[in-house]
């Protein structure tokens, strides 16, 4: 069967609204290498490099100028499209705790994922763009721009890479499903005597840390990696952190869960993603569920996954 044109609101087609995120993505990238390199950013932003430590984590000047650049820039292509945009950096303006905001079509942005990667130059940071409808994905955007390579994912129609030249390359999932072959990719910095826990319980060949969500989720699609596990300690990822690779994950054919196999869910009025979240290839998925929630209620009972 053909793959059918992803629902989009009413005015905004695929084509139109992909040809508009490749050079708002691309600007992105330029931005924030620019501000890696300690180099004058393009686009008039200032050169300063400031940071606010403040808050749940750092926010540089980078991930302002991205914000920026972004919403303003899908406000200039779509002036009239019946959507709202949310980012990290808005979130504290926009939302009311308890209470999803009032949109049908929402724009879930994180214009700088991995700050603190980013701020000591290991290179694993990402920028996340995702359309949601209702509380699901549609659409995900993930930018790497040390690796130059944009990530594309249609719910329903597929995933792909391209580059800054437009070339296309495809998903490769490894062919590793066997208890004992899989490789996980695990967080650098958000790790806890539980996690470590999980890990060492689970039938893995091995594992690599790698920093942002977006990076990791990549790795999966590159086939470096297997699979993915988000465990929720005194902190939680944020719907920004989760949406767009989950859409590119999810379009790829690979799947984003809880333990107990209940889905992500966007726009909620509580935007933390708590509990034990598994994204993977999707070859071993339900096992992989099954043996973690067993694990989670030995290591922490009463956990909710």
């Amino acid at each position: 069967m053909m793959p059918t044109a992803m629902n989009l609101p009413a005015g905004i087609s695929q084509d139109s609204l992909l040809e508009a995120l490749r050079p708002l993505c691309w600007g992105a990238a330029d931005i924030l290498r620019a501000y890696a390199r300690g180099e004058q950013p393009p686009h008039g932003f200032s050169r300063a490099l400031s940071v606010d430590h403040g808050g749940e984590g750092p926010v540089s000047a980078a991930d302002l100028a991205v914000n920026q650049w972004l919403l303003e820039g899908l406000h200039a292509a779509f002036p009239d499209a019946g959507w709202t945009l949310l980012s990290e950096e808005t979130a504290k303006e926009q939302l009311t705790e308890g209470e999803p905001l009032p949109a049908e079509w929402l724009w879930i942005l994180d214009p700088l994922d991995g700050t603190k990667d980013f701020l000591q130059g290991t290179g694993e940071y990402a920028v996340h763009l995702a359309l949601v409808q209702g509380q699901r994905p549609v659409l995900g955007v993930v930018l790497l721009p040390e690796a130059d390579e944009l990530w594309f994912g249609l719910v329903g129609d597929g995933s792909w890479c391209e580059n800054r030249t437009g070339q296309r390359g495809p998903v490769r999932f490894s062919d590793r499903n066997a208890e004992g072959e899989l490789i996980m990719v695990a967080s650098r910095s958000h790790r806890d005597n539980r996690l470590e826990r999980l890990i060492a319980a689970l039938p893995l060949a091995g594992s690599k840390a790698v920093g942002s969500v977006g990076c990791k989720v990549a790795t999966i699609l590159r086939g470096e990696t297997d699979l993915y596990i988000s465990l929720s300690g005194k902190s939680a990822p944020k719907d920004w952190d989760m949406a767009a690779p989950e859409a590119v994950l999810l379009a790829a054919g690979g799947a984003f869960t809880h333990a107990d196999g209940r889905p992500l869910s966007y726009n909620t009025g509580d935007v933390r993603q708590a509990g034990c979240l598994i994204a993977s290839h999707g070859k071993a998925h339900a096992a992989l569920e099954k043996r973690a929630a067993e694990v989670m209620q030995t290591i922490d009972p009463g956990f909710q996954v």
